[in-house]
């Protein structure tokens, strides 16, 4: 699954960025970090508004592959 995250394009991990963790290309901002406050309660825009670099269409490009991947691997 590792792979398919790294050729989504709204993404990018480089080991000098936050230790390699996957970040949303042209950030420092974790993709973890969208989940982590998502199950916190936090809404998109509320995420967007703390993250101000980071974009909704590759928000909304995260959320959809990570609903792929599940529906994936439900069917599997």
């Amino acid at each position: 699954m590792e792979k398919s995250w790294r050729q989504l394009a709204a993404v990018e991990s480089h080991p000098d960025i936050v230790g390699g963790a996957l970040v949303f290309r042209g950030t420092r901002v974790p993709v973890a970090a969208l989940f982590e406050n998502l199950r916190d309660g936090a809404t998109v825009d509320q995420f967007l508004a703390w993250f101000p670099g980071v974009q909704r269409a590759d928000v909304e490009a995260v959320l959809d592959h990570e609903v792929a991947l599940l529906s994936a691997t439900a069917t599997a």
